[in-house]
């Protein structure tokens, strides 16, 4: 963990023209590679705003972000797409797995943009499966799966391009004890292959594992441990 893999440099988001509501402000932090950190504060405060300017999937109104010194803050729709695809690994509370397909073929939707053969797909997405412990689920559909396994599932789909980074909101929001408890044995066997992995949580058994926490008040920054 020598280098820098995510950075925020005054960080700030706004909302409204006349009168501006600031969701973020100012926030500067550093992630090294392959870290474990973990987003913390209270509901509404600005913890999944930062996670979404972080993976590029909003723009900031002023400050910068970087993705392995990488301004991602400055590209295009295009190439911040390109960015997202092959760096970057998304996991939600609400999971997003589309109800028409099966497991696997939920993994393969990732791969889609990546020009990666139908063949390859297939593969990457049993043995990802394999991964989760869901190797005799690949041919269920969503309704099918507990919502721990549903979740097993979004998380081996945000592996599928071999991402550097995972980033994670409230991945076990939705869950029962038991089912977190197996989704966050994934997730700690996932960082122990070199993964930076960077969780929104209210869980303090998930904070307890983090080498990094962030605590963000009012849209501020207010520890980094």
């Amino acid at each position: 963990m020598s280098d820098w893999i995510i950075q925020t440099q005054n960080l700030t988001k706004t909302y409204g023209s006349k009168v501006k509501t600031y969701a973020l402000k100012d926030v500067s932090l550093k992630i090294p590679r392959g870290s474990f950190s973990c987003i913390v504060g209270p509901s509404g405060h600005g913890k999944s705003t930062l996670l979404q300017l972080i993976g590029g999937l909003d723009k900031p109104t002023s400050g910068h972000v970087f993705i392995e010194n990488i301004d991602i803050s400055s590209l295009s729709d295009n190439n911040l797409s390109e960015i997202r695809g092959e760096k970057i690994g998304f996991v939600f509370q609400s999971f997003n797995l589309l109800e028409n397909l099966t497991a696997a073929e939920n993994i393969q939707t990732s791969m889609m943009f990546a020009k990666t053969s139908r063949k390859f797909a297939n593969k990457r997405a049993l043995e990802l499966m394999d991964m989760v412990g869901l190797a005799d689920k690949v041919n269920s559909k969503p309704s099918e799966l507990s919502g721990g396994q549903l979740q097993r599932v979004a998380i081996a789909r945000s592996l599928a391009n071999d991402p550097s980074i995972l980033l994670m909101d409230e991945p076990t929001g939705n869950l029962d004890s038991q089912s977190e408890q197996d989704v966050l044995e994934h997730i700690y066997s996932i960082h122990k292959t070199g993964k930076t992995i960077v969780i929104v949580t209210h869980s303090s058994d998930i904070a307890k594992q983090a080498e990094l926490l962030f605590e963000i008040h009012d849209g501020k920054l207010a520890k980094a441990v």
